[in-house]
């Protein structure tokens, strides 16, 4: 059971220094896991690491053409009401 721990730490480590250098793993791989090589299956959250997060960029580009367009509504007292919220403790 503590193998499966470092083995996924490995893969998310590995991961994350793909990300950074602009490069990804070959689709179905886990970057670096040992757990490949020993024959036995990646860690659920080292696959989930390998595959990043999930992106809506259908959403992701209406926003942008939103923003760009200046149709991109902000309530700046909602903004600041949700960081009060999230720095003032609640009794």
């Amino acid at each position: 059971m503590i193998n499966s721990i470092g083995l996924g730490l490995g893969s998310a480590i590995d991961t994350s220094k793909l990300r950074e250098s602009g490069k990804s793993a070959p689709k179905g791989s886990v970057p670096g896991s040992s757990a490949q090589t020993a024959g036995l299956s990646p860690s659920p959250a080292a696959r989930m690491a390998a595959q990043g997060a999930p992106v809506d960029t259908d959403k992701i580009a209406a926003i942008k053409a939103a923003i760009a367009s200046g149709n991109y509504p902000v309530d700046a007292e909602a903004i600041a009401q949700k960081m009060l919220d999230l720095d003032l403790p609640q009794d």
